[in-house]
């Protein structure tokens, strides 16, 4: 899994999820948490339940959790009296499935973990298409989906996926040096969205060649 903001830094901090972490992520609400805390910035558990639309109860009692094994942290800068601002650890996460092959209850969480990755890829696609008609004729042709089977030995397919995010680490680079330099300019820069990029890529199961 990995999930990057536009933050200006050319080396995104990482962390490959161990067991203990994966268990904990493996929540609808923990992942929408950690999500928008690495897109959207630091903010407080009142905010972020506003944001996601559920009580403040509940996000500061899964931020906590997610604190404790350490993937979102207080912002020590922005806390005072007893509003407790919250930030990601880390930038992007990364874990190999075969990593927990020998832990059943790892090895569920990253499973469900998957799944809800495929099932956030259809909602913002199904979302997108509800109201792409109300959208610019420019984000209506640059926006889309398109597919290839593609012959490939695993070692290919990880040597495809590899360049691939080189590719997306690039955009991400030279959007970041684009955004200080509109804010330098004191440039309009409405035209610019958060794009939500996709990699997925697996071998299919029922079909022969």
């Amino acid at each position: 899994m990995e999930n990057e903001p536009l933050d200006g830094r050319t080396e995104p901090r990482r962390v490959d999820l161990d067991a203990r972490q994966v268990r904990v992520l493996a929540h609808p609400l923990r992942m929408r948490l950690l999500g928008s805390l690495r897109i959207d910035g630091p903010a407080t558990a009142t905010a972020l339940a506003e944001r996601l639309g559920t009580n403040t109860g509940a996000t500061s009692y899964h931020l906590r959790q997610l604190a404790e094994v350490g993937l979102v942290a207080e912002d020590p800068d922005r806390g005072s009296g007893r509003q407790r601002w919250w930030q990601s650890a880390h930038d992007m996460s990364h874990f190999e499935p075969t990593d927990f092959d020998e832990d059943p209850d790892a090895r569920a969480a990253v499973q469900w973990i998957q799944a809800d990755q495929v099932r956030l890829m259809g909602e913002l696609a199904e979302r997108w298409m509800a109201v792409e008609h109300h959208q610019s004729r420019a984000w209506r042709d640059a926006a889309g989906m398109s597919d290839l089977v593609l012959p490939l030995a695993p070692d290919r397919l990880r040597a495809l996926n590899d360049d691939l995010w080189a590719v997306l680490m690039r955009y991400r680079d030279e959007a970041a040096v684009d955004i200080r330099q509109h804010d330098e300019a004191d440039v309009d820069a409405s035209d610019v969205k958060p794009v939500h990029v996709f990699l997925a890529g697996f071998p299919r199961l029922d079909e022969r060649w």
